[in-house]
């Protein structure tokens, strides 16, 4: 079983930046893709950014050049560093993390921009 661990989530002002971490630990064999999803309220959850096992990744079309996907494989994290954040971006951020037959995914973190 894996277990997730989010953290770097807060409050702060529009065109500010944040770094998300999300540490997994568990029965871990080998991990395949990391990424991060996002939930505004009223909204539903959509893909904000993944990174496969190679390292190649994938953005929302609304956060491309402004957010980074990066994956520490000695340490089964990934990270998500977000810049000139938008008002818009203010989201509860899930991590996921798929191993082969399985997927996890984390409690969430709040991300709050303010106008």
């Amino acid at each position: 079983q894996v277990q997730l661990v989010e953290s770097g989530g807060g409050l702060v002002q529009a065109g500010g930046s944040l770094r998300l971490s999300c540490a997994a630990s568990g029965s871990i064999f080998s991990i395949d893709a990391m990424g991060w999803y996002r939930q505004a309220p009223g909204k539903q959850r959509e893909l904000v950014a993944v990174i496969a096992n190679g390292g190649s990744t994938n953005y929302a079309d609304s956060v491309k050049g402004r957010f980074t996907i990066s994956r520490d494989n000695a340490k089964n994290t990934v990270f998500l560093e977000m810049n000139s954040l938008k008002p818009e971006d203010t989201a509860v951020y899930y991590c996921l993390v798929t191993t082969p037959g399985s997927a996890t995914w984390g409690k969430g973190t709040l991300v709050t921009v303010s106008s």
